[in-house]
């Protein structure tokens, strides 16, 4: 009896545990969208001391100009038409770059609303942050990601919000 029992509660935690890891792709359709993209920044861009090395007085100056330059800068906006396949959708990471240096972690994953932690290290930057998606419904969506950089001598700190929608079925292979 209790051996049984015991391998009840076991398989019980085994289907939980695979319950908890199992991801809901977002209820929205493949194909074509047109994402909108505000960003706003504030903080140093980190560059790697590797590169730093590397640049000359004259190419650290620019950038040190460039970096001045766009901290005076309001919020950003872009629109893009971004293609979201199938994979995606199901990988439970919508509307988000792949990214080789960057391990993901899905947080909460419904029909509606997917939550995603990042952390990626790349050229001596560390990147962290969260990523939302909201499905307003099947053809819109809003979302928002945090991120933070440190490295080298800076520190950033990004927040963006976004919205997309539904352009039609298929992508072209440019997008």
């Amino acid at each position: 009896m209790r051996t049984r029992l015991f391998t009840g509660l076991i398989l019980t935690s085994c289907v939980a545990v695979w319950a908890a890891d199992k991801v809901q792709p977002l209820n929205v359709k493949a194909g074509l969208w047109e994402v909108t993209t505000t960003v706003t920044t504030s903080g140093e861009l980190p560059i790697p001391a590797a590169l730093l090395e590397k640049l000359t007085p004259e190419q650290r100056a620019r950038i040190k100009d460039r970096i001045d330059a766009r901290k005076s800068e309001p919020a950003r906006t872009t629109i893009k038409e971004q293609c979201l396949t199938r994979k995606q959708l199901d990988s439970g990471i919508p509307f988000s770059p792949d990214r080789k240096s960057c391990t993901r972690t899905v947080l909460t994953s419904t029909a509606s609303k997917v939550d995603v932690r990042v952390e990626c290290l790349d050229q001596g930057i560390k990147r962290d942050g969260t990523f939302q998606v909201e499905a307003l419904s099947s053809g819109n969506v809003k979302g928002a990601v945090r991120f933070s950089a440190t490295g080298g001598d800076g520190a950033i700190n990004s927040t963006s919000t976004f919205t997309a929608k539904w352009i039609g079925p298929s992508c072209s292979p440019t997008k």
